[in-house]
């Protein structure tokens, strides 16, 4: 038996523009079917395991909510990090709550944003590392190399151990020639970022090397608070918490860390120029996902999300189309797009962070037209979802139901609006809007003011915990 548990915080920089700060790519459908948090989840079908523990930031907590249910996975516990403290902190939360009813398992420790083409190649390595890990070894899985990848860091293997290898050391990400000297000498692997240790090893090895991260983690869980079933940990004592991967806490300074191979189709799909690798390909070694017309073209990943994107006679490009935008650039020069990010949000452009299409815990709304004294959404509730209670200081809105039946709150009355139908909110007036239907309700809602922002939010009353 094993707990797993899946780091779910990253922002996914990389692939912006599907990727963004409020919708990362672990959330999201990139190759296969399900999203990346799902597939990591699924990987471990068939095998005897805990409930497993999602770490991620407290944003993300009703997007891991809905998808673990819709995976089957709903008896998951949720962690939230009040703050980014990278993953040394992020594990030692998780050691803790899986202590919490006095047990001590094995907790196998996956990224939420990997893809493994063969699974059973993947749970066959799986057995040993866990094996490993119940000697009290703390085991990461080196991943086999297929080139010299300038992209990950290496791990160097040492004496053979009981179907593993001691770590000779931990490396930076290199340059081409030293990677290529590396994957020569069949001494290295890639560093996986995926790890196996029994919960107290972890901790010990923490307080040895790192006692002001389990410090700080100590008082935050201790602090815990459990609502709507997430766990939220103390956000003041979580915020004096150093910042360490668990690379540079335990893995580079224990003398019992392992490293056992993998060899089974590994990607962090860490880049646009990554997933064109893992992709399938067309005869021409294009990797085209969505609705895509291409002639002419070679060795291009073209994506479209909400139109038609037509390619002709370009090669080596990568085209990401979204609602809201599109980007156009070089294979070879993709990983310069954390920096373009950068630059965008430091213009105080909304779309590093958001999508025109916003997920919220009661369904979503799409951004259709924006002016200056005008937004046009179009809103979907899930069946039993309910808007808070709430009113605007500088916003009217007119609601138009295209589908489904509404329970309105205006005010003080309380009614239904139907398809076809449609209801005045003044502004100032508290207001708030239930499906009451089984089917999704969709609607229409036009916002007029001197002032369209979302923190011109009021809310009084909250089914679902928001401030």
């Amino acid at each position: 038996m094993f707990r797993p548990v899946v780091l779910a915080g990253g922002r996914g920089t990389r692939l912006w523009p599907a990727s963004r700060t409020l919708y990362p790519k672990q959330f999201q459908q990139l190759m296969g079917e399900g999203s990346m948090l799902q597939q990591t989840l699924g990987r471990l079908t068939g095998l005897d395991h805990d409930p497993a523990c999602v770490v991620c930031n407290e944003v993300h907590r009703f997007l891991v909510a809905e998808q673990l249910q819709a995976a089957a996975w709903s008896d998951s516990e949720i962690l939230l990090e009040p703050a980014a403290r990278d993953t040394a902190p992020a594990i030692a939360l998780a050691a803790l709550a899986a202590q919490d009813d006095g047990a001590d398992p094995l907790l196998l420790v996956l990224p939420a944003d990997h893809v493994i083409a063969d699974i059973a190649a993947f749970q066959r390595t799986l057995a040993v590392v866990l094996r490993l890990a119940d000697s009290g070894k703390l085991v990461t899985f080196g991943i086999v190399p297929t080139g010299p990848e300038t992209g990950y860091g290496y791990i160097q293997r040492g004496e053979a151990s009981a179907g593993g290898y001691r770590i000779s050391a931990f490396v930076e990400k290199p340059d081409a020639p030293t990677a290529n000297r590396y994957v020569t000498s069949g001494e290295y692997f890639w560093n996986s970022g995926m790890f196996a240790f029994r919960a107290s090893r972890y901790l010990e090895e923490l307080a040895r090397f790192e006692p002001a991260i389990l410090s700080a983690c100590q008082a935050a869980f201790a602090g815990a608070t459990r609502d709507l079933g997430f766990c939220r940990v103390d956000a003041e004592a979580f915020a004096r918490c150093p910042a360490k991967s668990v690379d540079y806490a335990v893995m580079e300074r224990t003398d019992a860390a392992v490293v056992v191979p993998l060899d089974a189709g590994w990607s962090d799909i860490g880049s646009w120029s990554a997933l064109w690798s893992a992709g399938k390909k067309d005869v021409d070694g294009n990797v085209l996902q969505g609705d895509v017309v291409v002639d002419g073209c070679s060795n291009s990943l073209v994506r479209a999300d909400s139109r038609l994107v037509v390619a002709l006679g370009v090669n080596d490009l990568v085209i990401v189309e979204t609602k809201d935008a599109v980007l156009v650039a070089c294979r070879s020069e993709i990983q310069r797009i954390k920096q373009l990010v950068a630059r965008l949000k430091a213009q105080g452009r909304a779309e590093p962070d958001t999508h025109r299409e916003v997920s919220r815990p009661w369904g979503k709304y799409d951004s259709v037209d924006i002016g200056a004294r005008h937004q046009v959404k179009r809103i979907t509730v899930k069946p039993g979802g309910k808007i808070s209670l709430q009113m605007h200081h500088h916003r009217a809105e007119h609601w138009v139901v295209v589908a489904g039946t509404a329970e309105v709150t205006n005010g003080d009355r309380k009614y239904l609006v139907t398809e076809n139908e449609s209801t005045f909110i003044p502004i100032g007036c508290v207001h708030s809007l239930e499906n009451v239907g089984v089917i999704p309700l969709e609607l229409i809602e036009v916002q007029s003011g001197s002032y369209l922002g979302e923190d011109d939010i009021v809310r009084l009353e909250d089914r679902y915990g928001r401030h």
